[in-house]
């Protein structure tokens, strides 16, 4: 029970489960020396576990950006009966690769890699630790991005890059984004085409079915002019983004999703995280079980009495 939270505790849920986090584990990554390290959080008991690949951000912070950021969604999603895979990207500082490595800065290459290396190797995964063996749904993996993040997701189901040929990996079913970047070209301000050239997203090729989340104030001045609605882009332009999510007076941290009292959040509110955290996964569950009405459920709840926090719009 969260005292801190009003308005959103009526947002329907199930009944949180004891979970446990399993860190570091080690995996090789097929051409370089560094080793990817990852956490598991999941379930303490129970089988067939849905899988959630999480996609972390940049950020100012040292070790948010990493396998040890990002608890308020990881500890939800968890206690919420998924498996929670968090790889430390070749961004992060405190894990990752050299900036004189040939993808730095944002590594979007090496990202996609990391997560299809850990979807290679979910069998031996299982395998190598006892309390994983045969617990894990390899047919229903979702993955969730947020910021840098949610390009490597928007990748894995389907946005295509000028410089990056398509990637998507059908081994994953549905995803969420979070604070995405929208379109480049004119949208990016001239500073930021020259920095950063690969955010030229093409979010027309992204199929796999997904949600978009974005703060109605995410102002990314360091990007673009556009208003805060520069993060939904996708929502408006991929075949596969069936519902947006509005919230309304967020920022770029949602709430506080990449970690509990940090720098990393610019607008901190209990109800409006868990918002992001009780709808983002009810999105997910629907969307990998058919027939399941946990997301229609969350959405009159969120009407009822939330709306003054957040909207959902469908392309329905």
């Amino acid at each position: 029970m969260n005292n801190l939270v009003t308005e959103s505790k009526n947002i329907p849920e199930s009944n949180r489960q004891l979970t446990l986090s399993i860190s570091p584990i080690t995996l090789t990554v097929e051409g370089r020396e560094t080793p990817l390290e990852l956490r598991i959080t999941l379930p303490v008991s129970g089988d067939n576990i849905p899988i959630i690949l999480l996609s972390h951000g940049h950020g100012p912070s040292s070790y948010l950006p990493s396998k040890d950021g990002y608890a308020p969604l990881v500890n939800y999603y968890a206690e919420q009966g998924f498996a929670v895979i968090q790889p430390t990207h070749a961004s992060s500082r405190v894990g990752g690769l050299d900036n004189t490595h040939p993808d730095a800065p944002l590594f979007l290459n090496e990202r996609v890699i990391e997560m299809k290396t850990i979807l290679d190797n979910l069998a031996q995964i299982e395998r190598d630790i006892v309390s994983l063996s045969g617990r894990l749904d390899k047919e229903r993996i979702a993955i969730v991005g947020h910021s840098a993040g949610a390009m490597t997701a928007a990748m894995l189901m389907g946005m295509t890059l000028p410089h990056i040929r398509s990637v998507l990996d059908q081994r994953i079913k549905a995803g969420v984004l979070l604070a995405a970047v929208g379109k480049g070209g004119d949208d990016l301000i001239e500073s930021a085409r020259e920095r950063f050239p690969e955010i030229n997203p093409n979010y027309s090729s992204m199929t796999t079915k997904n949600l978009v989340v974005y703060g109605d104030q995410d102002l990314s001045t360091h990007f673009t002019t556009r208003d805060a609605d520069w993060h939904a882009d996708p929502y408006y332009i991929a075949p596969g983004s069936d519902f947006l999510l509005s919230l309304i007076g967020g920022k770029h941290g949602l709430g506080g999703i990449a970690g509990y009292d940090a720098k990393e959040t610019d607008d901190e509110d209990p109800d409006r995280l868990a918002i992001t955290q009780k709808m983002t996964s009810a999105y997910l569950k629907s969307a990998l079980y058919e027939g399941d009405n946990a997301w229609e459920q969350a959405c009159e709840a969120l009407q009822a009495f939330a709306s003054k926090h957040a909207y959902v719009e469908s392309k329905d």
